[in-house]
């Protein structure tokens, strides 16, 4: 019984007694406090920038992945080095044949364009713009890619069919051919062919790393429109495979996807046994995975350098301790003359290394956050979300606190085990 009633009275006796009396050393020697815990204060600052820094990167760049599309796949015709004597570019062309093979044979693939790309002389009026980015797709290229009309309407099926001479123009066009802010119906010249604008798309930004840049002209006409253009275009499938479900992760769902595509190609072009494939596959989760992968990689080794902080700043820490007990070592005996008990001493010394370590962790999480804020004014950069996870803010304080304990735990020892007698004896 005397037992659990010692618990309060120790607990009161820490946070009313020896906390308070922590603080107040701390507060009474200020510019010692603050340099002795320099090295906790740029250790948590480190730690706080790292983690946001990254995460924030990290965010965007996943941002800017789902913006292509978490889903999409591609495949292209690939000629391996061992038979470059034997087939040519044009014999491991992608066509419209093995597309639609797909679509029927691959049941992990939900939507399926192929896709060739030009560049071209397009003309309106007196304007004219070189080197136009035109490509031909099918219909299913608006969900595949999330591009949508702003004004007018979409490709459709019909359009591919017959061949007919229409376009969706980007917003860059209009105000590089400085057409209407509605242009749907007027006509472009496009390598001295006459087409229809049918609809706007909304024009898609891309993050330079992933391929994108500056905003420019686009054109997308129906596939068989393109390949009557210009039949010896390079062509390109764009898949999207099928959505996640319960008992199936986006993981596996990609893996079967690129398995099955792989199946009918080969059984197609006759490849059996050994023979290399004549194509190439990617799909944008691999990619995900592997920045992902390598975000992580990036994190681990950025903390463990920061962690060396931790380290010379216990280090300051401990010395400091030390020096403290060498001057304290009368006030240490009169405590324990008058009854203290050792852990008592161990105790309040251990207090003191803690409420140390987290003061300075504490300066260092304000200037990290302050830093970590400062990211969203990056210029060129969308970072307006920059934060810092609260799993970070509790590792910093929870290592600061930490660093006090162990870095803590000598000097303490060394207080609580000092003999009464010698220490008021010490000058």
């Amino acid at each position: 019984m005397s037992a659990l009633l010692a618990i309060p009275a120790a607990l009161f006796r820490l946070f009313f007694q020896t906390i308070p009396l922590a603080l107040g050393q701390i507060w009474a020697n200020k510019v010692r406090a603050v340099l002795t815990a320099l090295g906790i204060i740029i250790a948590t600052l480190a730690v706080i920038i790292v983690v946001g820094a990254l995460t924030s990167m990290r965010d965007y760049v996943l941002g800017e992945f789902e913006s292509i599309g978490a889903r999409n796949m591609w495949v292209w015709g690939d000629v391996p080095d061992s038979k470059r004597t034997v087939l040519s570019w044009t014999d491991v062309k992608m066509t419209t044949y093995e597309a639609n093979l797909i679509l029927e044979t691959a049941p992990s693939i939900s939507d399926l364009t192929p896709m060739c790309g030009t560049s071209a002389d397009v003309a309106f009026g007196k304007k004219n713009k070189m080197g136009v980015s035109v490509r031909g797709v099918w219909p299913e290229w608006h969900d595949i890619e999330d591009r949508d009309v702003i004004y007018g309407r979409r490709l459709s099926r019909i359009d591919v069919e017959e061949r007919r001479q229409v376009c969706l123009i980007n917003e860059s066009a209009i105000e590089e051919l400085n057409l209407d802010r509605d242009p749907t119906g007027e006509f472009l010249l496009v390598d001295n062919r006459r087409f229809l604008i049918i609809g706007v798309l909304e024009t898609k930004e891309v993050f330079a790393a992933l391929g994108g840049g500056e905003a420019r002209s686009e054109l997308y006409v129906p596939f068989e429109t393109s390949k009557m253009m210009n039949p010896y275009t390079w062509t390109y499938f764009i898949m999207r495979v099928d959505e996640p479900t319960e008992t199936r992760s986006l993981d596996q769902i990609a893996a079967d996807a690129q398995a099955e595509v792989r199946f009918v190609l080969r059984t197609h072009r006759g490849l059996r046994g050994e023979d290399e494939d004549t194509f190439n596959t990617e799909v944008m989760q691999n990619n995900i995975e592997m920045f992902n992968g390598l975000a992580a990689v990036i994190g681990v080794i950025a903390l463990c350098i920061v962690s060396i902080s931790l380290l010379v700043g216990g280090i300051g820490i401990m010395n400091i301790m030390l020096v403290s007990v060498s001057e304290r070592t009368r006030e240490i005996g009169l405590r324990k003359a008058l009854g203290a008990q050792p852990i008592v001493v161990l105790i309040q010394f251990l207090v003191e290394a803690v409420m140390l370590c987290l003061v300075g962790g504490l300066i260092g999480l304000s200037l990290g956050l302050a830093g970590v804020a400062s990211l969203r004014f990056i210029p060129n950069m969308e970072l307006d979300d920059a934060s810092v996870p609260q799993w970070a803010i509790l590792l910093a304080l929870g290592f600061s606190a930490a660093v006090g304990v162990v870095f803590g735990m000598l000097p303490a020892i060394k207080a609580a085990r000092l003999n009464p007698i010698d220490a008021l004896r010490h000058e």
